[in-house]
């Protein structure tokens, strides 16, 4: 089966909300194959970003916003989705999927991070307090600016805010690209800009290891060290840069793991990433 215009019920979830106001969830976005499971969805292309909510059958009080990648020109609501929000409400927080809009001519560079941080809003303003972030592959990028300068130049969509209500309490951060595609970054020698423009202008201004805030979150991340698709120096980049700033970072690098490892790649160590994940979370506090 084809691209399909989707309801959010196609994903899953308990509940789904417009990111911003007035703008119905139904038919906010495309899926590329209307026939895949939830867990494994993949979405073209979206209108109206929208928030998805998964309910925990035994809730521990916490929250936490998923941002699945997808290079930011299709997104992997299912296996970086969907799949790691179920695993979240198997722990007993409360997971919502940020289905965000891309950096494109037809919204802008600041488009997706400017999902996410209303995202956040519309989170805590549900009473979800104590919230943590879980960002894989560009939804790692886009988790790591949450902890980063939002950029003087852009004007957000909704105004200024308190910081404090987009901050995450902690964050989860897989195999993103932190910084290694901003120009003058890059690791191979005369990369070429990434289309669209957009995109590109999105890179080389949110950097967020060379942008993060004092004080930032605890963070665990987790990388491949022979990822084909983004080196292991941005894991490096990101854990340096939160040593600089005295936070709590843990760093995990598996020697061999392919991109977009994911929750369901078995029988290499990579596997065992979540519950290494899980210990932490217990250790900082933010699961009992």
């Amino acid at each position: 089966m084809g691209e399909v215009t989707a309801d959010p019920a196609m994903l899953g979830a308990d509940a789904a909300w417009p990111v911003w106001d007035g703008e119905a969830p139904a038919g906010a976005f495309t899926l590329q194959d209307g026939a895949a499971t939830p867990e494994q969805a993949v979405v073209a292309a979206v209108a109206h970003p929208v928030l998805l909510g998964f309910t925990p059958a035994q809730p521990n009080g916490r929250a936490m916003l998923v941002l699945g990648g997808g290079g930011y020109t299709a997104l992997m609501a299912g296996r970086e989705g969907v799949a790691v929000a179920r695993w979240l409400t198997g722990l007993g927080y409360h997971a919502y999927v940020l289905i965000h809009r891309f950096p494109d001519a037809d919204h802008g560079p600041a488009a997706p991070l400017d999902d996410a941080r209303q995202a956040m809003r519309l989170i805590r303003g549900m009473g979800q307090a104590e919230l943590g972030v879980v960002g894989l592959s560009s939804g790692g990028h886009l988790a790591a600016c949450l902890a980063a300068d939002y950029p003087a130049e852009w004007t957000e969509r909704t105004g200024p805010h308190a910081e404090h209500d987009t901050r995450p309490d902690v964050l989860v951060i897989g195999y993103a690209p932190i910084s290694t595609n901003a120009a003058g970054r890059t690791i191979i020698a005369d990369k070429p800009p990434l289309p669209p423009v957009e995109k590109q202008a999105m890179y080389d201004r949110l950097q967020p290891d060379a942008q993060l805030r004092a004080g930032p979150p605890p963070c665990f991340i987790t990388y491949a060290g022979n990822d084909p698709v983004v080196p292991v120096e941005n894991a490096r980049r990101l854990h340096a840069a939160w040593e600089r700033a005295g936070a709590n970072a843990e760093l995990h690098v598996f020697a061999d793991a392919p991109h977009g490892f994911a929750l369901d790649t078995q029988d290499l160590p990579v596997a065992i990433w979540p519950q290494l994940c899980e210990a932490w979370l217990r250790q900082v506090g933010f699961l009992k």
